[in-house]
């Protein structure tokens, strides 16, 4: 088994905000298959604290960026754990980016460059007898993990994974000492980003590879629509770009094993699902589809666009479960919509809710105007809830449109929408509303294929460990 060290912000289920986290929590089972063993760097947050158990302390700092910390070894969650310890950049209350109120913390910068700082540090002196060939690192948050590595000249290889390049971890010119950055980087061709340090262009230009969470989003990146500025440097590093497709854990979610809802394994059993969500979400009967939506309530998801052509999909007998949080005003405007007896909203996450809801849905809606993978669709296919996806990112690389060529070749697993519009987010409604009313035998033939569709970690597994196995540096 050869060692890799993954570096992230987060990661399920010990805490998570989004996909980021799952992915890193199954990457590790996913790739040991494969031949890494893998250990997952995480910021010392107060639940993942709580979760060691007994740790092992393998290093030690008197000052990592404004204070003490120590780095522990620990399994939790079936997972290999180096956790950072330091109270003075994590032991506080609200999320791991934000406070109580949803404010970025001031000091992100330092929080997450001392998280990329010890990762190099790893790389290069190893800990507790353990030293990878290779650091993975996640997002904007590790960004700074292969400038670091090329500063300490750890030996180790790189690579950075973009799983959303909206957010790019941005800090003033002047923190160019404190964040421990070496002054010849910040210029066009490294970390200077329109007069400012920029985390994820740090990693963009030193990792040695770049990778990420579908072949679409990897291509739409190079566009100055999707690449938020970035597109220029993602074009001139084209060569070392690869997108690989995000997995689900098909253990986790199974119908047939889910201990959480009326278990299944055709579509038939979903009935009792349905009933049982209704029934929570106090729906009242209807003779459309039942469709549900599990999202972070932003811009980016687009359902704004969804309030406006709701009405539409509740004449034609359809009703809708939201469960969400996110924006104040997309927060209210779905309070709102939640006045109409065939419309139920929720506002806040819960996981075990969001299974029940996956079951028992008919169909599930994931309208984004940018998704660089997402994972919702992938649970609506293995459970049976017909996906409705806008045609983007790994939306587009996960879900077979049922067009009329679809339907007659039988592959069809959900239904697709371009240009992202509100009307054409209709138009696909529609799709749904005539197939479940004129043509329930294709419906049900949609969510048995649906079933079938391959959405776990084998193929991406091999992927990720080719590509491992180009970078890594070591016997």
């Amino acid at each position: 088994m050869r060692p890799v060290l993954s570096v992230a912000s987060e990661c399920a289920p010990l805490v998570k905000t989004g996909g980021l986290a799952d992915v890193a929590g199954a990457l590790p089972a996913a790739l040991a298959g494969e031949g890494w063993q893998m250990r997952t760097l995480l910021p010392g947050y107060p639940e993942v604290m709580a979760a060691l158990g007994q740790p092992r302390k393998v290093w030690t700092g008197a000052d990592l960026f404004g204070g003490p910390a120590r780095l522990l070894a620990a399994r939790a969650a079936g997972l290999d754990l180096l956790v950072l310890d330091a109270p003075h950049l994590y032991d506080r209350a609200g999320g791991p980016y934000t406070d109580a109120a949803g404010a970025d913390w001031p000091d992100n910068p330092q929080r997450f460059a001392a998280l990329s700082w010890v990762a190099a540090l790893i790389a290069r002196d190893g800990v507790g007898g353990w030293k990878p060939d290779l650091v993975h690192a996640h997002d904007w948050q590790a960004g700074f993990t292969p400038v670091y590595l090329r500063e300490m000249r750890a030996e180790a290889g790189s690579i950075l994974t973009i799983h959303n390049i909206a957010f790019q971890g941005l800090a003033p010119a002047s923190m160019l000492d404190t964040l421990r950055l070496p002054a010849s980087g910040f210029s066009e061709n490294g970390f200077e980003f329109w007069g400012r340090i920029s985390a994820l262009k740090a990693g963009l230009t030193a990792a040695d590879r770049i990778t990420t969470v579908s072949p679409t989003y990897a291509s739409e990146l190079c566009e100055p629509e999707f690449g938020v500025g970035l597109d220029g440097v993602i074009r001139a590093r084209r060569d070392v770009l690869c997108g690989i497709l995000n997995g689900i854990d098909t253990a986790l979610w199974n119908p047939a094993t889910d201990p959480g809802i009326h278990s299944y394994k055709t579509p038939r059993g979903k009935a009792k699902n349905k009933a049982a969500l209704a029934a929570e979400f106090g729906l009242p009967e209807g003779d459309g589809p039942l469709a549900v939506v599990i999202s972070r309530l932003t811009g980016q998801k687009g359902l704004d666009m969804l309030i406006e052509v709701l009405p539409g999909f509740l004449d034609r007998g359809g009703r809708l479960a939201l469960l969400g949080t996110g924006e104040k005003p997309l927060e209210a405007a779905w309070r709102k919509a939640g006045e109409d007896p065939r419309v139920s909203v929720k506002i806040g996450y819960d996981e075990a809710l969001s299974h029940r809801m996956i079951a028992g849905g008919d169909a599930i809606l994931v309208p984004s105007r940018f998704e660089p993978c997402g994972l919702t669709q992938l649970y609506g296919l293995r459970y049976g809830t017909l996906p409705v996806v806008a045609l983007t990112g790994g939306l587009a690389d996960t879900v077979i449109n049922a067009n009329d060529a679809g339907l007659k070749a039988g592959v069809a697993t959900g239904f697709q929408f371009a240009p992202v519009t509100a009307g054409r987010l209709w138009l696909a409604l529609e799709r749904l509303c005539d197939l479940w009313h004129h043509d329930r035998p294709a419906f049900t033939l949609m969510q048995r294929r649906a079933m079938a569709h391959p959405v776990g970690w084998d193929v991406s597994a091999r992927a990720y460990a080719g590509l491992y196995a180009q970078v890594a540096k070591g016997g």
